[in-house]
């Protein structure tokens, strides 16, 4: 990954449960502010990642990003998720992670990683900016979903 962003939220649920919000993209748009869209286009037929999804069509409105792109995953069970853009009309590159560690307290710690380029000339410091908001906002959304969910 290039420059990244990086955050953490603790989640009060085991870290499968977490990662099994995380891997329902057909739920996506019900928490994850901004995505109107998330749909599976190709998942995993064999391996540990089998029935997870490979590839994922989003449409995401959340300024200052406007975009359908498709994501292809690599999944390491229930401890961690990337993510590689495979094609944007706006975005260049997105790049991530959602990496889960398990604490004694029964807390579940989320580390979001995420690295991001647009097509559009941004100075550095308005990306990282944006990769902050978006960040934050998925890890708030993620929490709030698994502990209802709970």
């Amino acid at each position: 990954m290039a420059e990244q962003t990086t955050s953490s939220i603790e989640i009060e649920a085991a870290p499968a449960d977490v990662m099994a919000v995380i891997a329902d993209f057909g739920a996506y748009p019900q928490w994850a502010k901004g995505v109107r869209t998330a749909d599976v286009v190709s998942s995993y037929d064999s391996g540990e990642a089998r029935g997870r999804a490979e590839q994922v069509f989003f449409e995401l409105d959340v300024s200052p990003i406007k975009d359908e792109y498709t994501l292809a995953y690599e999944w390491d069970g229930d401890r961690t998720v990337t993510w590689t853009l495979v094609e944007g009309k706006m975005l260049r590159a997105l790049d991530g992670a959602y990496v889960l560690q398990q604490r004694a307290s029964g807390l579940t710690e989320v580390t979001y990683r995420l690295a991001l380029d647009v097509s559009i000339p941004l100075i550095g410091m308005l990306k990282r900016k944006g990769e902050k908001i978006l960040i934050d906002t998925a890890l708030k959304g993620l929490k709030k979903r698994v502990e209802t969910l709970a």
